[in-house]
Formats: C-alpha cells, structure tokens, sequence
C-alpha cells in the first residue's frame, strides 16, 4: 500500500497534508489513493468530452463521483472502486470515433509548483462541495446544463497546463457557477417542499422507537417519513437535516419529532450505544464505532465498510426493523446543546426574512439594529471553534446574527433575545442556503442604495470541507470583501495564491472574539 496525500480540509495533520497510513478523517490510505485514482478517471473523462457530447447518464456519474470524494462521504474502496469502473465505461460510450483520453496522474498535481496546486486545488475542491449540491437538486429532478458543463471544463482546467492568470479566471467562475447551482437547489427544495417558516425544534427525545437521520438529503427524508408512517417510529434529525423541520411538507408529518445531538463531529460519543439506527444520507460520517456499528446505515454515495447500505430501490425496512428491535427510550429523555438549552430554532430563510424586510429596514434606520454578522460554516473538532460561541456571546444586544451550516451548533442553543419581535439568532439553513443569505445581502444593499460592502455587515465564517470553499469562492466572485475566515486558513492556498485573496479581498484570519469585535465595529 502507497502513502497517502491528502490535505483537502481543515484538520489536515499539522496543518499541512495527511500522508502516510491514513488521514486524521480517518481515511486509509488506500482509500484516499483510489479516491485520486476516481478523480483521475473523471478528469480523462472531462477531456474526452470536449469532443463529444455528454449524456446525462455522464453527467450523474461524474457528479457522483466529485461528491463520493467530498471528506467524510465514502471510506469504502469496493464502492469507489465500482465507481472508477461507471466512470471509464461512460468514457468508452462518448468515443464514437473521438480519441479517448488517458486518466490523469494525480501526482502531477499534487507535485506541480505550490501556486500551480494551490489553485488547481481551490477548483478541485470547489467543484467537488459544488457537486454535492447538483446531486441533491438532481435527485428532486432538477438539473442545469450550464452547471454540469463546468464541471468538465473545472476537471479539464485541473488536468491541464495552465497559466497562473487562466487558473485564477476558472477560480472565479467557479464561484459564480456555484451560486448558479445553490440557486437550483433552492428552486429544487422550495418548489418540491415549500418556503422554509420560523419553527422551534425540540431536542428531548420521546419514549419509543426513533430513528436519527443525518446529512443533507432532504428527499431521503421525504422517503423515511412515507415509509415509517403509522408505525410508531418517530424520526429525529440529526447535522445538517435540523433545517428539515422548516418545510412545510416535511412538517407535515407528525411523527418527524425533533433533533437529536449536535455537530458531526460529536457524533462518536453522542451516538454510542443509542437504542435506535442512525441514517447517515450525505457526508459527515465518522469512522464507526463498534458500540454502535450495528445501528448505522448509509445509502447513496456515503459508505463504510461492513456497514449495512440502502440501495437504489430506498428499502428501509432494515432501518425500520432495527428502529422497532432497539425499542428507544423507556421514557422521554432531554437532551441540551452545548450551552444548555434543549429547543432549537429554524427556518430563517430568504422567504422569511425578505417577508419582514420592512420592519428589518426601519429597524436600521431608527438605530435598533446598528450590525449584522454572519457567523456560520463548517463546525469541526479542532480546538479554537469555541471561538465562535464566545464571539456570538459578546456580540452588543443591537446586533443580528445570521446562522447557517454546522457550524451554528455552536451557539444555536443559545437565547441572547429578541430585536422588535425578531429574534437574535436567525438560522438560515444548510450550507447550501448561503444562497439565502446572499439573496438578503443583495435587498438589504438595494433597500439603501448602497453596495452589500457598504452595508452594516461583517461575515465571520468557519470552514472545514469542501462545500465551505465553493461557498467561500461564490462569495468572492460576487466581490464581497473583510470576511473573516477560521480557525486556519486551508494548508492549500500558498502564500502567493493568500497574498491575491488578502490583497483584492482583504480576507482576514480570526484571533480573539473581543478583537475582531473591536476591529468590525470601532
């Protein structure tokens, strides 16, 4: 088995890269060599593409295959092997006498100049959180030719020979391209489920059967519910799904309970011999632990060895069998966030807060609300993140706090009051639904007339994957400036490439609550 290299998110070993027997994810190395050896395939099928003309069958492998390698999705080599193997047959189905062209050697990336690798990376990477969220819109049925399209000129520009000033270009239009395809998802989710409303989410877990369902995925949850309907199963969101409750759709159901733990990070200890299965729909998943190896499942591209997988038929009878076998909690059981509090609140997106623009405008003006932060992203396990709870908690009494991703658990349990009936704390969403937030930059800027960097508005983000640095690229192709960004910067922006960013955008590394306080507010 060759070494590994690996240095994609933020807990990469010292900062740097993960080489040698396996990563701090917890990916072996030869799961990460295949991962390189699926991306190389993808590239030659991005290439012998520009002279034929892809299908859609095309399209869904290779948007499947840049999510498959997304940190946390897939730790199984049997399924990317297969997945290598989609790849090259839809290569060989494109030819029809165009030439095909060869896989592409990752270790000429990972070997390139620094400045070289560390934009081909920010491409890399964007494109790979981009297709996470072109998988989820396509399974609603929603697709966008020009979406799909740059995923192979991305792929192509990533196996290429190109300028420092060409890379940059693509580095770009990667952002623009994802705020495109977080538009789609928007469209996909609200036309299929309805406009996300205000709702507050429990965290205490009834007594009875229950099954945890994690990830992004929101049809799969549509399916579990359907599936357990009239069962006596409740169903608890657990990540990311917390947004889930918002939709009116899915609300409708009433035997979608509430939330269950915290951050992804956290979920080797909160989930250690829970007496219900755990459903893992998108990444986030963390090496399983025997004491609860025998309750988790995964479907779609996330999986684990050993580890029973749901297939395209959505069968969940075996997560319906092991929920009714466990039996849950003989009695209620409360659980709390990290700060304490046991109820959670959702549902703060673009179709709310734009509903109540005026009163959010006024309150501007009549000096009630003198800032914004949005203080959201990725959460991880690294020390330094509680530099988050801490900033949100110092933050004056007339300010506002957009939330949105994981990285909200650190301090959405949190009650810091309300501002005109409007609470404090708003939680737009999933990462994906950075796309709300922008939408409210873009009115507010309008409503005063002014440029989204002129508004009373500082953007405090954390990072861990993938889907963070395609967010972090649409933001800066829209020229948004002074984003805070932590706990570290990616170990793949080298100093030149950083030197650009800081220059042009004046990106700034977080240090303490009470000093980037001071620096944003005077």
């Amino acid at each position: 088995m060759s070494d590994m290299f690996c240095f994609q998110c933020e807990q990469t070993a010292a900062g740097k890269g993960c080489t040698g027997g396996a990563g701090v994810c917890g990916k072996k190395a030869d799961t990460s060599n295949y991962q390189d050896l699926l991306t190389g395939a993808m590239i030659g099928l991005a290439k012998t593409a520009q002279n034929a003309k892809p299908t859609e069958s095309t399209h869904k492998t290779v948007i499947e295959g840049l999510f498959m390698t997304i940190t946390n999705v897939s730790f199984d080599n049997a399924s990317i092997q297969s997945h290598i193997e989609k790849v090259n047959s839809e290569k060989l189905n494109l030819v029809n006498g165009v030439a095909a062209q060869n896989n592409y050697e990752m270790e000429n990336l990972w070997n390139a100049h620094e400045d070289i690798r560390s934009l081909k990376s920010l491409i890399l990477f964007g494109i790979r959180g981009m297709a996470a969220y072109a998988y989820h819109a396509l399974v609603l049925g929603y697709s966008d030719e020009e979406v799909n399209n740059f995923f192979y000129k991305a792929l192509r520009a990533v196996g290429s020979d190109m300028s420092i000033d060409e890379l940059l270009s693509i580095v770009m239009e990667t952002g623009e391209v994802n705020l495109k395809c977080m538009a789609l998802l928007d469209k996909a989710n609200t036309e299929t489920y309805g406009t996300p409303v205000p709702t507050s989410v429990p965290m205490t877990v009834e007594k009875g059967p229950f099954i945890v369902i994690s990830g992004h995925d929101l049809y799969d949850l549509h399916l579990l519910l359907e599936q357990t309907k009239d069962k006596g199963i409740n169903i608890y969101t657990h990540g990311e799904m917390l947004p889930a409750h918002a939709y009116p759709k899915l609300k409708a159901y009433t035997h979608l309970k509430g939330n269950f733990g915290t951050a992804w990070q956290n979920q080797q200890k909160e989930f250690d011999n829970i007496p219900a299965p755990v459903l893992f729909t998108t990444n986030c998943l963390m090496p399983v632990k025997p004491s609860y190896s025998d309750r988790v499942f995964t479907t779609e591209v996330v999986a684990y060895p050993e580890i029973v997988h749901i297939g395209d038929d959505k069968d969940f009878t075996p997560v319906i069998n092991k929920a009714l076998e466990l039996g849950g909690y003989k009695e209620d059981t409360r659980f709390t966030g990290i700060n304490g509090g046991d109820t959670l609140t959702t549902g703060f997106a673009r179709g709310t807060v734009l509903s109540v623009a005026d009163k959010v405008i006024d309150a501007v003006k009549a000096g009630a609300i003198k800032h914004f932060f949005l203080v959201g992203g990725c959460d991880g396990a690294k020390v330094g993140r509680n530099y988050y709870t801490e900033f949100v908690k110092k933050t004056p009494k007339d300010t506002v706090i957009l939330t949105l991703a994981c990285g909200k658990y650190r301090f959405n349990d949190l009650d810091i009051g309300e501002i005109g009936g409007l609470p404090r704390i708003m939680d737009m969403g999933q990462c994906n639904d950075a796309y709300s937030a922008i939408q409210v930059a873009s009115a507010l800027a309008n409503a005063f007339e002014c440029d989204i960097n002129e508004l009373p508005l500082s953007l405090v983000l954390s990072w861990y994957e993938q889907k963070a640095v395609c967010i972090l690229l649409t933001l800066l192709s829209l020229g948004i400036k002074n984003i805070y960004l932590g706990p570290t910067l990616p170990a793949f922006v080298s100093q030149n490439v950083l030197n650009i960013l800081v220059e042009k955008f004046n990106i700034s590394t977080i240090s303490t609550p009470d000093e980037d306080l001071k620096k944003i507010l005077g």
